[in-house]
């Protein structure tokens, strides 16, 4: 059974979101606060995504997602919180998350999050039989889900891998903001664009040698991105 980490003080809340979650057919593990969760994470490894709360007792929200993706790239991180301001949204996606939920939101929404990000983390490359893309510097394997440059491994979350292997397969190719969260996100996804901003942000930090003048993944002004010259 794939397992869920919820991390909210709120009871009420939490026990709305747990039996959602049973119902969509998922184990839960619950915690109240930053560092409990980071203990049920230690004794429950294989937990595939972490719902979190970004206003929790102790550790926040966004402590525990960064010191989730010190050491996990491949959980399915989602944020919750009742905060409306860009910043928020901007500073959860900055720390790894791959997605945030603001409240109140309907339980229908937040599984389908889940789902989606389980989708993502379980699903295989069936859109191409080949599994090695390369492009200058860059040696993506779409089995193993890695991307090397210059022979050095760099450490991807699976939305930073989806968007990465999106731009690899459509070099030149100017994507629009929809096409990418329709391809990484789904289809289904009712989030905003602005999500897809602040991933290429954060992976434009991982891999351009100079992220004030990107030289791999370029912005199409008043449209979206492109991948290479």
């Amino acid at each position: 059974m794939k397992k869920v980490l919820i991390m909210e003080d709120e009871v009420n809340i939490r026990s709305f979101v747990v039996i959602n979650l049973q119902r969509a057919g998922y184990e839960v593990v619950e915690a109240g606060a930053g560092d409990e969760a980071l203990e049920r994470l230690q004794q429950h490894p294989d937990v595939g995504v972490a719902i979190l709360d970004i206003m929790v007792p102790g550790i926040d929200g966004f402590e525990v997602c960064r010191r989730i993706r010190a050491t996990n790239k491949q959980m399915g991180v989602i944020m919750l919180s009742a905060r409306t301001q860009e910043m928020d949204k901007v500073t959860g996606l900055m720390t790894g998350a791959d997605d945030y939920v603001t409240k109140p939101f309907s339980p229908a929404e937040l599984t389908a999050r889940v789902d989606a990000l389980f989708r993502r983390i379980g699903g295989g490359d069936t859109t191409v039989s080949t599994e090695i893309l390369r492009h200058g510097p860059f040696v993506m394997n779409t089995q193993n889900h890695t991307l090397d440059k210059n022979g050095a491994r760099i450490r991807l979350t699976q939305v930073e891998y989806g968007i990465m292997k999106f731009f690899m397969l459509n070099p030149g190719k100017i994507l629009s903001r929809e096409d990418i969260l329709a391809e990484v996100w789904g289809r289904e996804y009712e989030g905003e664009l602005k999500i897809v901003d602040v991933n290429i942000r954060r992976l434009r930090i991982k891999i351009e040698d100079d992220t004030t003048n990107p030289t791999y993944i370029n912005t199409v002004w008043g449209y979206g991105y492109k991948w290479g010259s």
